[in-house]
């Protein structure tokens, strides 16, 4: 059984929200001068197989225009069902969910959405962690690690750097990598 390389990687405030209220993104706008191939995103969708979100993200991304994982496999966590060909619906544990996808030739997925990441976090599944700190104070909304359980889990930093809207990237794995 092969488990896939699992990688996060989510812009977020200041204050920690990966979301603003109601899964708004629309305060992620203010570093949209900064290029795709620029920030990693381009390389982690070269290195992405699928993708592997919750049913909040999802519906928070529905109406993208254009559609942000084209031509990519896309499952959403979810019990219920989504009328939308771009994706499917896939249920059960994060783990379980995972050596299935590594059962069928999956290598990488990238793991989005608030839950499914404290999920991954909570149960060591996340082999890499990419944060985008996006320079906006939200004051409240979807917060990346409220609602995750007492747990320690020690990381090391692997790149970090800044762009020119403000933006500031850092990388990490977790100490315990199997990479």
């Amino acid at each position: 059984m092969h488990r896939p390389i699992v990688r996060v990687f989510l812009g977020v405030s200041l204050d920690g929200c990966i979301a603003g209220r109601d899964h708004d993104l629309s305060w992620l706008e203010c570093v949209s001068t900064d290029p795709p191939e620029d920030t990693g995103y381009a390389d982690l969708m070269a290195k992405t197989d699928a993708l592997l979100m919750g049913r909040n993200t999802y519906d928070a991304i529905a109406n993208f225009d254009p559609w942000p994982f084209e031509g990519k496999r896309c499952l959403v966590m979810t019990h219920g069902e989504i009328d939308d060909d771009r994706v499917e619906c896939a249920n059960g544990t994060l783990p379980d969910l995972l050596s299935q996808l590594g059962d069928e030739g999956v290598h990488g997925v990238y793991l989005d959405g608030g839950s499914i990441v404290r999920q991954g976090l909570a149960e060591g599944l996340v082999d890499e962690l990419t944060l985008s700190w996006v320079p906006m104070i939200l004051g409240e909304g979807v917060r990346l690690f409220d609602g995750l359980p007492e747990f320690r889990q020690r990381w090391t930093l692997t790149r970090s750097r800044s762009f020119p809207s403000g933006l500031v990237q850092a990388t990490y794995r977790p100490v315990s990598d199997r990479s």
